[in-house]
């Protein structure tokens, strides 16, 4: 697992996503790299699920899944450390929605609720989005949602499923 640092920790769930090449091993290939990350280390790993694309631009499905990692990076620096991996393993923007080889969002980062135009958690939509609940619910479904006062169970149990499709891998 990745480094440790002196200082204090904070506990941050981090979305991973991947609809191109072999979308599995992209997402754990992403996982190490966060664990090589200095001042990161994975605690947790959830189970990955096949999901239905979400938005226009794409069409493929993702592999999705949700990490809790142990961090002393503040906010921004932990945002600025997913970029990098992402542009190191490809990742290039152009719209929204498009396929991509990864995408990491942060999720949670303790009950931090933070608000400005380059960085929003915890993720504004994470509780509309049942390919971030199932995995999140499974990994923790006690956590509670720092705005919205509810646990990951209650806001997965809360969510319409039509037009959200997660499947286990083996489904589709």
């Amino acid at each position: 697992m990745g480094a440790k640092a002196s200082t204090r920790t904070s506990l941050a769930y981090i979305g991973i996503g991947s609809n191109m090449g072999k979308s599995l091993q992209n997402c754990y290939k992403a996982i190490d790299f966060i664990d090589q990350t200095d001042d990161c280390s994975v605690a947790k790993i959830s189970a990955f699920y096949r999901t239905e694309p979400q938005g226009a631009a794409c069409r493929d499905w993702y592999v999705n899944g949700v990490i809790e990692i142990e961090t002393s990076l503040d906010p921004h620096e932990l945002l600025n450390a997913l970029l990098s991996i992402e542009a190191g393993m490809g990742r290039v923007r152009r719209q929204k929605w498009e396929a991509r080889i990864i995408d990491l969002d942060i999720i949670f980062y303790d009950d931090a609720i933070i608000r400005q135009p380059d960085l929003q958690v915890p993720h504004p939509l994470m509780h509309e989005r049942r390919f971030v609940l199932v995995p999140m619910a499974r990994l923790n479904p006690g956590w509670i949602h720092p705005v919205l006062g509810k646990s990951m169970a209650e806001l997965l149990t809360d969510l319409d499923a039509r037009g959200q499709a997660v499947l286990p891998l083996g489904d589709l």
